[in-house]
Order: C-alpha cells, then structure tokens, then sequence
C-alpha cells in the first residue's frame, strides 16, 4: 500500500514516499524516517469528527449508540503531527488520549451516497484526538476548546491509499502500555457512511479530514507521557505530552473545572459512580 508523508526538508514542505526505513522526496533526496522533521499528511480545509461510533466505547459508558451519528469541528490550529508535542495548558489536567483512524478526502464530495463515498476517499491516515475535558462544562454543545485547543490533532506518520478499512486492529499506548485495544469492526458506520453523511449538507475538499471514532478506555495523561496509536495497516503515530508555557488566563472567560461531569468523561469506566448514578450537575 502507498505512503505518503510530508515533512519538513530543507526548510521547506515536502511530500515524500516511504522506501523502507527512508523518505525519499520526488528530486531523489533521502532522509531517514526516523530524523525527519514530520508534517501533518495532508492540509485541510477542516477536520470534522464523530462523537461516538464504536460500541466498547459506549458499553464502557453504559450507554446506547444513537440511532445516527453526531459530529463536532476541531478548527485547523489544532492540528499537528508524528513526534510533535501535545500540550496540556498549565492550570488544567483533564487531557486525554482517543486513538482513531482519519479518513482523507480525494476529491470534492457533495451528496454522494455511501456506495459512492469510496471515490471520494484518497486514504487513511491515523489520528490522537485528545480532549481537554477541564473545558467540557462549558464547551459540551460545540466542544471547541475540549477538541480543539492547539496541538490536540496530531495526524501520521503518513497518508496510505488502497488500505481497506474492514477488520482492522486499533491499539494505544501509553509509555509502551496497551491502553486501548479495538477494531474497526466495532464501528456501527463505517467510513463510506460517515463520509456520505457529512457531505450531503456539507461540501467536502481534497484533504479535508473525517474523524471515524475511539473505542473504550480513553483515558488522562501526564507531561512527559509518550502515546502512540498503532493502527494495522497504517503505521504508528507517536507524540509526547508538554506542559504549556503558559497558563490559561485567568481575567477572561471559563476557567477550567473538576465537575462530576468533567471526571465521569475523562476516568470512563473506572470513575467511581460509574453503573451507580449519572453525573451531577
């Protein structure tokens, strides 16, 4: 199967091809995959991703998946990508990891049917995203801050065409742990459905990204945490958690909280109430 990388070489963006343990870019220079400076696979218009889809997740939560899917926005600022840093602001805790598979548009998609989407879809790359829960009491409708504050969308290491996405393993880790072990067979809509959902309000560009779902044990991280997401077939996206500079200000807006609400999304099927009562509020 391809793959195609972007990184950074010479000073300047460049797509590459992986030729063993190399990059080599389309004039014949070589890098080492291990040393290069890496980009995000591809830049997008926007990066649209599914609350919920595989069904661990939801059994975790004790909850039922809805009848259709629903989607949120991560704004383009927050992507980044393999080896790049992940940053917890200073003053928050709640930040964890969702390793996904990101579907990559083609070509223009506007109402096309799930048979069609395929055509649409020139790969697959794989995706962290991270939620910064310290911001969910206030963000739960849009999730902008939880799902899009800087570096929360590493995508990589590279984009892959011709990958089928069907009975395919899903494993985080967390400094070498499993943490998360899924399939996309868990998915109750596949990546053809999501793409042909989205697309028939909302027009699709090439390189636009579609988020397609984390299965159970999300879970918070820590500076100086490695996490990597490991899809078969895709590669391996590793990134390491960093205290921000900076702290959240504190003479503007919502702060961050420790709600029940907060700890009952960040700690899933191990907070304490979990199977005994909903959060309160």
């Amino acid at each position: 199967m391809p793959e195609y990388r972007r990184i950074l070489l010479d000073g300047a963006a460049v797509q590459v091809t992986v030729d063993g343990a190399e990059l080599v870019a389309g004039d014949g220079r070589r890098v080492k995959a291990d040393d290069a400076h890496h980009l995000p696979p591809v830049v997008p218009s926007k990066v649209i991703a599914v609350h919920l889809n595989h069904r661990s997740r939801v059994d975790e939560f004790q909850i039922g998946l809805p009848d259709t899917p629903t989607y949120f926005h991560k704004p383009t600022s927050a992507l980044n990508a393999h080896k790049g840093a992940i940053v917890r602001p200073e003053g928050c805790k709640w930040l964890n990891y969702e390793g996904e598979v990101a579907i990559v548009i083609g070509k223009t998609a506007r109402n096309v049917s799930p048979a069609e989407a395929g055509e649409y879809i020139a790969g697959y790359t794989v995706a962290n995203d991270y939620g910064l829960h310290d911001f969910r009491d206030t963000d739960a409708g849009s999730m902008l801050r939880v799902k899009g504050s800087d570096t929360l969308c590493p995508l990589g290491p590279g984009l892959v065409t011709d990958w089928d996405f069907r009975g395919r393993r899903l494993r985080t880790y967390v400094n070498g742990t499993v943490v998360q072990d899924g399939s996309t067979d868990e998915m109750k809509w596949d990546m053809h459905y999501l793409v042909a959902d989205i697309a028939r309000t909302i027009t699709l560009y090439p390189g636009d990204v579609l988020l397609s779902g984390t299965p159970a044990n999300s879970r918070p991280v820590q500076p100086g945490d490695v996490v990597e997401v490991e899809v078969e077939g895709l590669g391996r996206l590793t990134n390491h958690i960093v205290t921000g500079p900076t702290a959240v200000r504190a003479d503007v807006g919502a702060q961050p909280t420790e709600s029940e609400e907060v700890l009952s999304t960040a700690l899933g099927g191990d907070w304490e109430f979990r199977g005994i009562r909903p959060p309160r509020r």
